[in-house]
């Protein structure tokens, strides 16, 4: 089964975002995608529909928007 994956810029929010996410559904059961260390990325997160991080996207395609650390014309600067 694919993992879910969970897309964040390293702002304060989104750390305490994944956190939680780790905390509530374990480290080995979601892939972490930090934009701001993995630029190449910002494409796929933005093909996935991720508008604003951070946001989970589920193995079905679903985009969770978590809070609002920044959008994605903001991570891409």
């Amino acid at each position: 089964m694919k993992k879910p994956v969970f897309y964040h810029a390293g702002c304060s929010v989104c750390v305490s975002a994944e956190h939680d996410i780790i905390n509530l559904i374990g480290a080995d059961n979601v892939e972490i995608v930090h934009l701001g260390n993995d630029r190449n990325k910002i494409t796929e997160a933005e093909n996935a529909g991720v508008k604003s991080v951070p946001a989970l996207v589920t193995p079905n395609g679903n985009v969770l928007h978590i809070n609002f650390g920044a959008s994605m014309e903001d991570v891409k600067k």
